[in-house]
């Protein structure tokens, strides 16, 4: 949460404080058959909303700060203290897990204070609440998707800033998670036997340029090596096993490729340095 976001004082002694400490909760039907406590509306002033909504942040009662947050917003729309709400909205939510929640307060700040140095936030989270849903490579990657897309806006609207930072580690971390899927899917197709469906997923790692600087190109060219082989065409075998052995001379998969060519009469210009790991890691998972 920024640090510049911090409970200010309640600065008016009013009469209407201590009633408003003891604010009557009213009970609302939430989904799934429960009760959620929420604030009855009673019109309160706006440092007291504010100030205990940030007491309840900082005891991370997370839903209970939103409440507070909400009516901050209810009551004083456009305000100020409606704008720092909202950032607080969308930080409760994410500590409390509720990412769709957390996005759809960033989206509604982004669209009403779109020229605020805190916008910059907003899109950080946004892209930040994608990522957090990223699954595993087995499962549809929409969430990486956006959240890829999300990150790179983060990198070109707020250059050198520390969002910026954080969001450039994050896209090598999401591009890593997309390879691997279009890995997970290759291997898939070279398991069951469609070796041209294979080599197109293999490629796509190899090809593109983001993809070229994760953990799987290794395996890729090897991968590709292996299918190559399979259908005979030992050209295109023993230039994907170049490539490997070019770019990753120490790489086990380097090995393993080295070794198949050989095994096939075909030989290398460039000698493996690393050592294979065992004839299992040959074996496609799954």
């Amino acid at each position: 949460m920024p640090t510049s976001f911090q409970s200010s004082s309640v600065s008016r002694p009013v009469g209407v404080v201590l009633i408003a400490l003891a604010a009557v909760l009213t009970l609302s039907a939430c989904n799934g058959g429960r009760a959620r406590p929420r604030l009855a509306y009673e019109e309160r002033p706006v440092e007291l909303l504010y100030n205990t909504g940030y007491e309840r942040l900082q005891r991370h009662r997370w839903s209970d700060a939103v409440d507070y947050f909400q009516e901050v917003e209810r009551q004083h729309p456009y305000s100020e203290w409606s704008r720092r709400a909202i950032l607080m909205q969308i930080y409760a939510y994410y500590q409390n897990g509720n990412y769709e929640e957390s996005i759809a307060a960033a989206d509604r700040f982004i669209q009403l204070f779109p020229g605020s140095p805190s916008a910059a936030y907003a899109f950080y989270m946004r892209a930040t609440c994608h990522f957090e849903q990223i699954v595993d490579v087995g499962r549809d990657q929409n969430q990486a998707e956006q959240a890829l897309a999300g990150l790179r806006d983060v990198a070109r609207r707020y250059p050198g800033s520390s969002y910026a930072t954080d969001a450039t580690v994050k896209i090598d971390m999401v591009n890593d998670q997309l390879a691997g899927k279009e890995m997970n899917i290759g291997r898939y197709y070279q398991r069951a036997n469609q070796p041209l469906a294979a080599i197109g997923r293999y490629k796509a790692v190899i090809d593109n340029e983001a993809f070229q600087r994760t953990s799987h190109t290794p395996e890729a060219l090897y991968r590709l090596v292996e299918v190559y082989l399979t259908l005979g065409l030992k050209d295109e075998a023993e230039r994907n096993g170049a490539v490997l052995g070019y770019n990753y001379p120490g790489s086990p998969w380097y090995a393993e490729a080295y070794a198949l060519l050989t095994e096939d009469g075909r030989t290398s210009e460039t000698a493996p340095t690393g050592q294979r790991e065992s004839w299992l890691r040959r074996i496609i998972p799954g």
